[in-house]
């Protein structure tokens, strides 16, 4: 569910709709190295994906310490200008070709 907790979003969808997946708003992701109080939502979405057992994703994960407070949190995938920048069709062929990123249930990593 993308941008999950914002907009028309509602909890009542999770039950709805084969949900696999929730993502995290990129206004979350944003505060998630903060204090305490500044990753509450990113952390009660995590924890609800947990308690759901469904994935859960960061979007517009940009640097290195928001994904690592997003790995202490539980969350096991991000997205976002950290990994990679947006690509056109020919360079995401090249790097798949590569062997640059692979595939892992509910999204992408890139290798070490």
């Amino acid at each position: 569910m993308d941008d999950f907790g914002t907009g028309y979003s509602s909890l009542s969808y999770l039950h709805r709709f084969p949900v696999h997946l929730l993502k995290i708003d990129k206004s979350f992701t944003d505060r998630v190295d903060g204090s305490f109080d500044d990753a509450a939502l990113a952390r009660a979405i995590v924890r609800l994906g947990q308690a759901l057992h469904l994935e859960t994703v960061a979007e517009g994960v940009e640097t290195a310490s928001q994904l690592a407070a997003l790995r202490e949190l539980g969350c096991m995938f991000g997205q976002g200008y950290h990994f990679a920048k947006p690509l056109e069709a020919g360079e995401v062929e090249e790097l798949l070709e590569a062997g640059g990123v692979y595939a892992e249930s509910g999204g992408w990593r890139v290798r070490p």
